[in-house]
């Protein structure tokens, strides 16, 4: 499967869902990705903000959510969850 995937930097604070979400554009359509905050924090070792975390390793990121998209693995609604290991 060959998709262009971009991301736009439009990444905000789920208060809700205790995560950082950002976009995903998928051949044009949006596909929304997420990671927990506190996962993410765990995973970098920083006491920062995961907002702060998650644009310091943006890029990371947004490979491990590449490769998601690549693999289909998104849930019920459509979002991509990223894992808390890595």
């Amino acid at each position: 499967m060959n998709q262009a995937i971009q991301f736009p930097e439009r990444e905000w604070w789920d208060e809700e869902l205790q995560s950082v979400c950002f976009i995903a554009l998928v051949d044009g359509f949006q596909t929304t990705c997420a990671v927990h905050g506190e996962a993410l924090l765990r995973r970098y070792q920083t006491e920062q903000a995961a907002l702060s975390a998650f644009g310091n390793n943006r890029w990371a990121l947004e490979e491990e959510a590449e490769l998601a998209i690549q693999e289909q693995r998104e849930n019920d609604q459509g979002w991509i969850w990223l894992s808390s290991a890595r």
